[in-house]
């Protein structure tokens, strides 16, 4: 089951980190880029391919230090079917190395659209009335709740067959996020507080050996006064925090994410890893081609951070 693996995870390398491998094609070193072009062309194949070099050097020195990555796959699919490719290979080669995956695509429709979003990513797909195969195959996908709960069962179905996660937007790190999820009702409550009471509400039948469900939130890090409040009234629902680093989230933000025992919450950070080779912090120790080490020591450097905060 998802959820008991990654609270396994976090415990045992005592890191609720998530690394985003959310790579544009900007993020990636010159050498690379050139040496993709010279074998692919300078075309979405060569785009690709210098995104999967990235990639794999970046989790072969980050999987012993988390428990699990995040692809956002946007940054995949606007490099076409190359892209996509990428991301299962990337995908693939996480899980090889121990790795959870979560696919961020924040997916929903209705009806059927939803149950063929949902078994692309977290179930299997019927071929021919007999066989059944899996498409994406990660562990986790993050969905957004706006249709409301017909839109959200086949997601929460899966989960249930397959032993698969969910994370349902609840309050988001993005600055507009307030114009529709800070919508008051009468009394005072928020909108964002009703998605997340029906989050809940969603999971309670999925959870798992440590309390906690495999339907979880997604809760801004830019946010800690909300997540005060979510996190009160969200007993047993883990939150996926995006927003720390490169959005302005400091690790003293985070404390209100956490419940009493310093768990139910990972922390995810994208641009601050991936990008550490151009910081002042470590562009002057590795030189570009050794890349992927500067992002090993911005994940131990975050992780040191946040169990200084949580004491």
């Amino acid at each position: 089951m998802f959820i008991d693996d990654l609270m396994k995870g976090v415990d045992e390398k005592n890191n609720p980190t998530v690394v985003g491998l959310d790579t544009v094609l900007d993020y990636v070193p010159r050498f690379l880029k050139e040496e993709s072009f010279r074998e692919n062309g300078k075309n979405l194949k060569g785009a690709a391919n210098a995104i999967w070099e990235f990639n794999k050097r970046i989790i072969d020195q980050i999987a012993d230090l988390v428990a699990l990555v995040k692809l956002q796959i946007a940054c995949y699919e606007m490099y076409g079917l190359p892209g996509v490719e990428v991301f299962l290979k990337t995908t693939q080669y996480a899980k090889e190395k121990g790795l959870l995956v979560i696919g961020d695509g924040k997916r929903n429709d209705i009806g059927s659209s939803a149950g063929y979003y949902a078994k692309a990513y977290l179930g299997k797909t019927k071929i021919d009335g007999q066989f059944e195969e899996s498409a994406f195959d990660v562990d986790a996908l993050t969905v957004n709740p706006y249709l409301g709960e017909d839109g959200i069962k086949p997601f929460v179905e899966d989960c249930s067959k397959y032993g698969k996660g969910i994370f349902v937007l609840v309050k988001t790190s993005n600055q507009s996020s307030g114009q529709l999820q800070d919508i008051s009702y009468a009394g005072g409550k928020m909108l964002y507080e009703e998605v997340g009471r029906l989050v809940k509400e969603w999971g309670k039948g999925l959870l798992g050996k440590f309390g906690y469900s495999q339907v979880g939130a997604v809760v801004g890090a830019t946010y800690p006064e909300q997540a005060r409040v979510l996190r009160n009234l969200l007993e047993g629902v883990l939150f996926l925090v995006p927003g720390y680093g490169a959005q302005g989230a400091s690790a003293k933000d985070l404390v209100s994410f956490f419940d009493n025992n310093k768990k139910g919450a990972i922390i995810n950070a994208s641009r601050s890893i991936l990008l550490a080779y151009q910081s002042e912090l470590y562009k002057n120790q590795f030189p570009e081609e050794e890349f992927e080490k500067a992002s090993r020591m911005e994940v131990i450097r975050m992780r040191d951070e946040i169990q200084q905060v949580l004491g």
